[in-house]
């Protein structure tokens, strides 16, 4: 298969390209309409149940507010604000997208498993020994970044911005896609972040990065997170460490994947 790639051309390159290309849409859409179908589970079992204060992550929150004897200091009781719709063809056009951005997440592993496929041939035995399980790995910190996403930085998002107020005479009237794409931006920016040890490992590969290298930028990196953080969530120390704390565990793992590249590469 490798020496078939070898004698194609550019153009039959870009054929099997397109046709990795096209089952991966294939996919996305078939989670999609599935998505689509499945209205009432995906919008009030899960897009729309951060803004409820028996969201889990707010239980969480309020069970460790009693056992730190901080009483209900962290507790979320009522419903910050309420959804509005002010579009004709908002709700149709939200549910739509949804549907889109719910088909790519399900489809994500099959999705990396087509762009392997079309990758791996032009790959030399060795280097695709190293990269064996690059598939299930991505797909899996993809994953519990969705988790991480949703469960955390999602609702602390959510309840932090939607009870802000400059004024009390300003009530907080959210719209629906406002608060669909403060969700979904959170959920999958975490995704993507969460693939930080592949992007190391494959970095560290090609020479690019070093361990040394992420530990003298080790702080810059603390620093950042902390920021990032102290934007995201409300503003108790609680909160914040909540979402630092897997981001900086997630910066020295990748520290540790890299240092193991280089002394394989030494071996």
């Amino acid at each position: 298969m490798a020496a078939e790639r070898g004698n194609m051309s550019f153009l039959q390159h870009l054929e099997v390209l397109r046709w990795h290309l096209v089952r991966s849409v294939a996919a996305i859409m078939v989670f999609a309409i599935v998505a689509f179908i499945a209205k009432s589970f995906v919008f009030d079992t899960i897009i729309l149940a951060p803004k409820n204060p028996s969201f889990p992550t707010y239980s969480f929150l309020c069970d460790v507010s009693n056992l730190l004897g901080m009483d209900k200091a962290l507790c979320i009781e009522e419903t910050p604000f309420t959804l509005l719709n002010v579009s004709m063809a908002g709700q149709f056009s939200t549910h739509m997208w949804v549907s889109i951005i719910a088909g790519f997440i399900l489809a994500f592993p099959y999705i990396l498993w087509e762009m392997w496929r079309f990758i791996k041939p032009g790959l030399k035995s060795k280097e695709q020994r190293y990269t064996r399980g690059v598939v299930f790995f991505s797909s899996l910190l993809f994953m519990l970044g969705v988790l991480f996403g949703y469960f955390v930085i999602a609702p602390l998002s959510v309840n932090f911005l939607g009870t802000y107020q400059v004024s009390p005479d300003v009530p907080n009237n959210i719209t629906l896609g406002s608060f669909i794409s403060t969700v979904t931006t959170a959920t999958l920016a975490s995704a993507i972040v969460f693939e930080l040890p592949m992007v190391v490992y494959f970095l560290s590969k090609m020479g690019l990065l070093s361990p040394a290298t992420m530990r003298k930028y080790r702080k810059h990196s603390i620093v950042g997170v902390l920021v990032l953080s102290a934007i995201i969530t409300p503003p108790d120390v609680f909160s914040q460490i909540l979402v630092s704390l897997p981001l900086m565990i997630l910066y020295e793992v990748s520290i540790k994947i890299s240092g193991a590249v280089l002394k394989n590469k030494k071996v």
